[in-house]
């Protein structure tokens, strides 16, 4: 079938079984199958930047790693430290020390999430690249899976925290954001906000992440015609820390929306954005004027102080204005068609990035 975003798939409906809290089982749930195979993956990226998460680390490197070795592709782990006042950086250090598998990037300051994860787009090198998250909520057992749902032929497989671990300060502002994401951008995607996602690195090369876009990496893979997959994931309680998210972020994140909205549909057609409420305008301006016209000249009646002669005059110059913007906009397009990386932003430093293994075999040095 084709769904609303342009994609080809085969959807496979089984029903949904109530299950158990502590239970979260795959079997039943709808699954994509694509019809285009894609090249093998030879190596693997996991990348995670994180925010004052030290007492974290130490125990998501030790269920990481097992899971990564378990796939038998050469891989890296790469930390992305975006501004932590704890000792988290410190504690990647000592990672890397222990296993030159693990790289770290510190920024300078806290510049958000989406400009950790296009830093990390620009340093990893695996030909699949995994994003999560750093608290322990994302699950490492479900790489195997992303991995095999790549292998059907998609380019980017988006999580799905199905149940849940959070509280309804973070759940409640969640379910209005996915689903006024949905009815905007015709992606149907049950969950834009789960960090957990797999992409294929022409998708990380070929999508501009800045501001706060990170919720909408599957909206702007879908515009550059990549095909996408959805896959329900367990998602477990935080047990030390506090999350960063909440109501805080709702406002933000619709005000992006906007943004990518514009970005998806319209960056190549800005006079359809602009053109046309310019002609409307423009159509009442010369409606209302060819009227005032007919008064003076046929009914010879004065029109000067007419309040519609105003808005004559007002509409004419909005309608202008609006049609300027619509083609100034697509003089923009036409300059800036080509997609130019992003200047990154100075790091203060990087531990492991110049003496880490080459991504050709899963050889590694660990010290216990």
């Amino acid at each position: 079938m084709r769904t609303s975003v342009g994609v080809d798939i085969i959807m496979v409906q089984t029903a949904i079984q109530p299950l158990p809290p502590q239970t979260v089982s795959f079997a039943t749930v709808p699954r994509l199958v694509a019809d285009i195979h894609q090249d093998p993956l030879r190596s693997l990226t996991v990348l995670i930047p994180i925010m004052n998460e030290e007492g974290n680390l130490p125990d998501l490197y030790d269920a990481l790693i097992p899971e990564l070795e378990a796939t038998h592709l050469p891989f890296e782990v790469l930390f992305v430290d975006d501004g932590s006042s704890d000792r988290s950086w410190e504690i990647i250090q000592d990672l890397n020390t222990r296993d030159n598998r693990v790289i770290g990037l510190r920024h300078r300051r806290n510049f958000g999430k989406a400009q950790g994860l296009s830093h990390g787009f620009a340093a990893a090198r695996g030909d699949l690249i995994i994003t999560m998250d750093g608290d322990l909520q994302d699950d490492p057992k479900e790489i195997s899976r992303f991995l095999a749902t790549i292998d059907e032929g998609y380019d980017l497989v988006s999580g799905w925290k199905q149940r849940r671990q959070d509280p309804l300060g973070k759940t409640f502002p969640s379910k209005i954001f996915n689903w006024t994401v949905r009815k905007s951008t015709g992606v149907q995607l049950h969950d834009f906000n789960c960090g957990f996602k797999a992409y294929r690195r022409e998708v990380t090369q070929s999508i501009r992440l800045y501001g706060e876009l990170h919720r909408f990496t599957p909206v702007l893979a879908n515009a550059e015609g990549f095909r996408i997959a959805e896959l329900p994931v367990e998602h477990h309680p935080r047990t030390w820390g506090s999350s960063k998210y909440g109501w805080g972020r709702l406002m933000k994140g619709f005000l992006d929306l906007l943004t990518v909205v514009f970005l998806t549909q319209y960056r190549q057609r800005p006079m359809h954005l602009f053109g046309l409420p310019g002609i409307v305008f423009m159509a009442l301006g010369g409606l209302a004027g060819f009227w005032l016209a007919i008064e003076k000249f046929i009914n010879h009646e004065a029109i000067g102080s007419r309040p519609l002669l105003m808005l004559a005059v007002l509409l004419m110059v909005i309608g202008t204005q609006f049609f300027g913007l619509g083609l100034l906009g697509e003089y923009l397009s036409f300059g800036n068609n080509a997609p130019q990386p992003d200047k990154l932003m100075p790091l203060r430093e990087t531990t492991g990035l110049g003496n880490r293994p080459q991504l050709t075999s899963s050889e590694a040095t660990t010290t216990p």
